[in-house]
Order: structure tokens, then C-alpha cells, then sequence
């Protein structure tokens, strides 16, 4: 398809730099599809689900994965994508044109890596030296490793520490958040168990390929990035049993939906998966397992306005933006949330 489909016009002044206060305190707009609009609140999401019904989360621990540094006498930046192994990496780097294969690059607080080799997206493997854990080293000279749309306009600092993090962070390794579920706060929670909402979790550790723009004109010549995730059986086989008996399985974010659809067969059975995932959803997708999204608002022309667009219909999805745009939504990472339902 033409990525021009996927295009609209979006104010800049509707980018959410910070996010609501409390978090739950975010508008969402319900869509079916069809009829009308439902212009809600985050809180209002038990009310809107039936009991019985799942919402799966991904409990991926975003790291500080932006490090500032130099090559020489160079000034480079360097944002960590996916891990290859305990000490190597494959990340963006600013300035890339500077760093040659085995170069060396130092950081904050005596933290170096050595420039590995070339990707074919311009990316580059890099391999921490020493012995410390590069768990220790990220937090000694690593940021916070905010979207570009947001640290374009002001600079990270103490509090997207928090605000970046999702209550149910546990598993370390994501270089962005799952950000649907930044809007969920223990309050929140009590009141889905209230209403008979179920809640699972899987890993999916995002990574900085899901901010690339799409640069082909048709998406069939778009290379995805792939991330690394994991649904064990145990959890399989609970969303299994829990969709047989009625329930609908509701992803809190494209992250949870890409790797459920990932570990799904072609009759909808949800298989244990460990592994890399590099699925591109795109209209005209038939969904195998999934039967909602709780999603934020994405950009013009990116993989996942082309996803939420599958789910319900690129015009329907088109109308509910435009919809958005005039009510004044805010959008992206830290921006407001939707709930399709199609």
C-alpha cells in the first residue's frame, strides 16, 4: 500500500511533552466500528470492558539507554536498539559518519565501548569494555531514552525517570516504553479487579527502531525493525483457556498485540514464544488472537498508525484522528490514550 494513506495533518502544539497527573487522569476515546465516537476518560476503562475479559500487558523495563559521548575528538550520541549478547549491543549512533569499525568511544563516568561493525541500516554493533555489568555501566552514564519528538523540544531530566517507567516494569532490556500502559496506576487496577477484568503479562523489550520513520513509498518495501520477546506456556495457555470460555483478550499496547499475534497460529491458538519478532501489521492483516487494543495516538505515516488502521479501518482510524486533532487529544508517548474495539 502507498505509505501516503497513512498521512494526516497533526498541530505540533498536540505532542504531549509530559504526561497527565496522576497518570489515570488521561482522556481516551473509545472507538467501535461504527457509530458514534465515545469521548472518555482512562478511568471510565472498566466501565467500557466486560467482565471476563483480559488485558495483557508487557512488563518490559525501559533501561538508560541514551548515552552522550565522544570518538576521538568528535561529539557522538549513541542510543542502544536491541542486545546481541551479555556485553554487545546494536544501537543508533549520532555522528556515525565519525566512528569507524573498532574505533574507541568513552562516556560519562569512565564507561567505553569499542565500535564493532556496520549494520545495513546504519546502525552499529558496539561491545562494552571492562567487566562490570552493563547494567552498572547504563546506569552510571546512561539517560532516559525519551522519543525524539520529545527530547526535540526540551531536555530529559529526574522526572522521566519515573515517568517513562510503567507500574508494571520488571524485566530490563527496553530502549522505549510500552506507553499504553503508563496511563494504569494501583487505583486503576483495584477497580478492574472490581469489575472481573483479568490482567496477563508477556515481555516484548522495544526497541529504537520503533521510532524509524518509514521511508519506502509503499509498505511492502519497508524493512521492520525486529524486537526481542517471550509468552511462556503457562501464560499461553491461561489466555487460551480464558478466551475459550468468552473472554476477549484486550492488548494494552501494539507491543503486547505484535508479539501476541506473533506467537499465534493461523487458528488463533496462542503458542509459547522466545525469540525475535519483526511482524508489520498493515491493512488488510487478519488478526489471529486479538480482540481489542488500548493504544496511544501514533504519527503520520508510521508502522503504527498503518496497525491501529488494520485493526479497524484506515478511514475509520482516519476519522477518529481527525477527531482527536479537534478535541484537542494529546498524542504520542506521553500523550492520551484510545480503546478499539472492533
Amino acid at each position: 500500500m502507498n505509505v501516503d494513506l497513512f498521512d494526516f495533518e497533526l498541530p505540533p502544539e498536540r505532542i504531549a511533552l509530559r504526561p497527565a497527573r496522576p497518570r489515570d487522569a488521561a482522556r481516551m476515546l473509545v472507538v467501535h466500528p461504527d457509530g458514534p465516537l465515545e469521548d472518555r476518560g482512562v478511568r471510565d476503562l472498566p466501565a467500557m470492558l466486560r467482565e471476563g475479559d483480559v488485558l495483557v500487558f508487557n512488563d518490559t523495563r525501559v533501561i538508560p539507554a541514551q548515552l552522550e559521548g565522544r570518538r576521538g575528538e568528535a561529539r557522538i550520541g549513541v542510543t542502544l536498539h536491541k542486545r546481541e549478547d551479555l556485553r554487545r549491543w546494536q544501537a543508533f549512533v549520532r555522528n556515525a559518519k565519525r566512528v569507524r569499525e573498532g574505533d574507541l568511544m568513552t562516556f560519562g563516568g569512565g564507561v567505553t565501548a569499542i565500535a564493532e561493525r556496520r549494520h545495513a541500516d546504519g546502525s552499529l554493533t558496539i561491545a562494552f569494555t571492562g567487566e562490570e555489568p552493563v547494567e552498572v555501566l547504563l546506569e552510571r552514564a546512561g539517560t532516559m531514552p525519551l522519543p525524539p519528538y520529545i527530547a526535540g523540544k526540551r531536555p530529559t531530566d529526574a522526572a522521566d525517570r519515573e515517568d517513562y517507567q510503567t507500574m508494571f516494569a520488571a524485566e530490563d532490556g527496553a530502549v522505549a516504553a510500552p506507553t499504553a500502559a503508563l496511563h494504569f496506576t494501583p487505583g486503576l487496577i483495584d477497580a478492574l479487579d472490581a469489575a472481573g477484568i483479568i490482567r496477563e503479562t508477556l515481555t516484548l523489550h522495544v526497541g529504537a527502531g520503533t521510532f524509524l520513520p518509514v521511508k519506502a513509498e509503499d509498505t511492502d518495501d519497508h524493512a521492520m525493525h525486529s524486537e526481542w520477546g517471550r509468552i511462556d506456556a503457562a501464560t499461553a495457555d491461561r489466555l487460551n483457556a480464558m478466551r475459550a470460555a468468552g473472554g476477549r483478550l484486550i492488548a494494552v499496547g501494539t507491543t503486547s498485540l505484535r508479539l501476541i499475534e506473533s506467537a499465534a497460529d493461523p487458528e488463533g491458538t496462542i503458542r509459547p514464544f522466545e525469540g525475535d519478532t519483526d511482524i508489520f501489521i498493515t491493512p488488510g492483516y487478519t488478526f489471529r488472537a486479538v480482540d481489542g487494543l488500548m493504544t496511544n495516538f501514533h504519527l503520520p505515516k508510521s508502522t503504527l498508525f498503518m496497525l491501529v488502521s488494520a485493526l479497524m479501518g484506515r478511514e475509520r482510524m482516519l476519522e477518529a484522528y481527525a477527531h482527536a486533532i479537534a478535541d484537542e487529544y494529546r498524542f504520542y508517548s506521553y500523550g492520551d490514550s484510545s480503546l478499539l474495539l472492533p
